[in-house]
């Protein structure tokens, strides 16, 4: 394979393993510069580069007159070939909207699921890609507006109301309860509150019942209101909806670790955030940039009624050319309102993330990163705590099928060791721990230690001790800041490896660990708390003769402080049972003394 005969040349590159399969199609300003990139040792940092360029046996490349042709050309490609490492959007989606028949005599909305394009002649809104946020705003707008719910054949065939009118949820058009005019009033306001001109819709409405008033037509003037109480109370339930100005945007952010991506899409149309949708990727070995071109290719090429902008977290190289292809203008933000609108699908593709990531993968990742022995379904983390030294405590958080098992939690008082020593608290813990869960067969598949090499020893020594040897072992550490780059990273030290394991800070390894190590210091730093207020507390009471620990802890739990026992009336005290006329006597120097 010799990459010095490739063209310099504007083009795509198929790239084959031995048995001439394609593994990755993409495209390039200068295809030689471009491939000879995958092969230069530590040039890509991408995760799935090095298991792509290690099955790749050939490189087929197609010259193109530009960028922009080399843009549709790979398009076309990787919806032919499917390639195993490129992003590949299902050709099946389809989407949700509401469409209003304004033509017909006598129009209504309901719910129109499409794909690509949405057929016959009506005003559509959406596309809603959730059905039901669909349904939610369809029971909305039948519950404020009065339109028909019927089909055609229904409204020729009544002879009478059904019980939508009776409810006032029908102006009855199919009987002649109410004029053209009037019904369609009614669809104009309903097309408005639609196109999110709310405000709108409710000064026009307060006019027409001032004037309703006025003519003494009071009856249609409670109605007209009753409207107007509806809409403000809907629109002001929904005033967490974050709009834009009024103007349609697809609103897009990116979000991977490890080998994981994906891609978080918010929609607004009409100045409303009516719908979100989400697109997973694993396995792939583009860049940011790459992934972008490819999806918004993918995304926008065959699918309408498209939005006049979206906005991106990035400034795209291809910007241009894929502004003429998809005849969409593309915005990266800086500042303002869009930007915010940004950083908002960016939170939501990682709290998506986090539920679409299976656990299982994570799991598997992380026994496969750290060598592990076995699947580690069942995780414990220990840490210990203490400020000067004082009221040691360690702890230990339990999470199964990487979810925190708070009933698995375990809080520990250090015994035997009165001064700082993080070796010999962590040793009295484990074996404590562990002599108990080997005798009830309660071990887990990993233990992980908040520390470095010194405390993953004394783990080691305790299991060998006890011998146990069906439990992984490893610790978690945080590297010194690094002068150079003024960064902090994370170091996995294993058993019997004198170098520890770096993992890059998107590593999903790496986001589980953390996850577990973070949740074991909350909980240990949270109980040290605990005993060391208790301890301050009860050191205090103890300067009251006669006040020995039950009756130190009756007078806590009754007045639930000290503050509050130094503020106890005589009285309080008196109709406190347990303690005698003595006792009453030393609480009330206590409390002199201590104003």
């Amino acid at each position: 394979m010799d990459l010095n005969i490739i063209p310099k040349e504007p083009g795509v590159y198929l790239m084959k393993d031995k048995k001439g399969e394609v593994l990755y199609v993409g495209k390039a300003k200068d295809l030689k510069v471009r491939v000879k990139q995958y092969f230069v040792p530590g040039r890509d940092g991408r995760l799935m580069v090095p298991f792509l360029t290690s099955q790749i046996e050939a490189i087929e490349t197609i010259v193109t007159f530009s960028e922009k042709e080399a843009l549709l050309l790979e398009n076309t490609l990787i919806k032919r070939y499917r390639p195993k490492y490129n992003v590949l959007l299902k050709d099946d989606k389809t989407f949700i909207s509401l469409s209003v028949n304004h033509r017909h005599t006598w129009p209504l909305i309901k719910l129109t699921r499409y794909k690509g394009k949405p057929k016959g002649d009506a005003l559509h809104f959406g596309p809603y890609t959730s059905a039901f946020a669909a349904r939610q705003t369809l029971d909305l707008m039948n519950r404020v507006f009065q339109l028909r719910q019927c089909s055609d054949r229904e409204l020729h065939s009544r002879s009478r109301p059904c019980l939508l009118y009776a409810i006032k949820r029908c102006l009855a058009p199919c009987v002649g309860k109410c004029s053209k005019e009037t019904y369609e009033q009614e669809v104009k306001r309903a097309i408005q509150f639609l196109k999110g001109h709310d405000k709108e819709v409710i000064e026009q409405l307060k006019k027409e019942r001032e004037e309703a008033s006025n003519q003494m037509e009071y009856e249609k003037a409670g109605a007209l209101h009753q409207t107007i109480l509806q809409i403000q109370h809907v629109t002001g339930s929904q005033q967490s909806i974050i709009r834009t100005k009024g103007k349609d945007c697809d609103v897009f952010a990116l979000y991977h670790e490890g080998k994981h991506h994906i891609i978080a899409e918010l929609i607004f149309r009409e100045g409303r955030l009516i719908g979100a949708d989400h697109f997973k990727f694993v396995e792939i070995a583009s860049t940011d940039q790459e992934i972008w071109e490819t999806f918004l290719v993918q995304h926008y090429q065959e699918k309408t009624p498209l939005p006049p902008e979206i906005l991106l977290p990035l400034e795209l190289q291809q910007k241009k050319a894929l502004e003429e292809i998809l005849s969409i203008k593309i915005v990266y933000p800086q500042k303002g309102e869009k930007q915010a609108l940004v950083r908002l699908a960016h939170k939501n593709a990682k709290a998506l993330f986090s539920q679409e990531l299976s656990r299982e993968e994570l799991l598997l990742d992380l026994q496969e990163t750290c060598g592990l022995d076995r699947c580690p379904v069942r995780i414990e983390c220990f840490d210990t705590s203490n400020i000067s030294g004082t009221d040691l405590v360690a702890c230990m958080v339990g999470f199964t099928d990487g979810k925190r098992d708070k009933e698995r939690t375990r809080l520990f008082k250090v015994k035997g060791i009165d001064k700082p020593d993080d070796y010999g608290a962590l040793k009295e813990v484990l074996t404590r721990h562990y002599t108990k869960a080997k005798e009830k067969d309660e071990l887990p598949d990993l233990t992980l230690i908040d520390g470095g090499k010194g405390q993953l020893n004394v783990a080691l020594d305790v299991f060998q001790a006890l011998e146990i040897a069906s439990v992984d072992v490893i610790s978690l550490a945080k590297e010194e800041g690094r002068h150079d780059k003024g960064l902090h990273f994370e170091k996995i030290f294993t058993p019997h490896k004198k170098d520890p394991i770096f993992l890059s800070p998107r590593s999903s390894t790496l986001f589980i660990l953390q996850q577990i190590r973070d949740e074991a210091h909350r909980v240990a730093i949270t109980y040290h708390r605990k005993r060391r207020t208790k301890r301050i507390i009860q050191t205090e009471l103890e300067g009251i003769p006669g006040i020995g620990p039950k009756k130190r802890t009756l007078l806590l739990k009754h007045f639930g402080s000290v503050k509050q026992l130094k503020k106890a009336t005589l009285q309080e005290l008196q109709e406190l049972k347990g303690l005698n006329q003595k006792d009453i006597e030393s609480i009330e120097k206590f409390q002199q003394d201590s104003r």
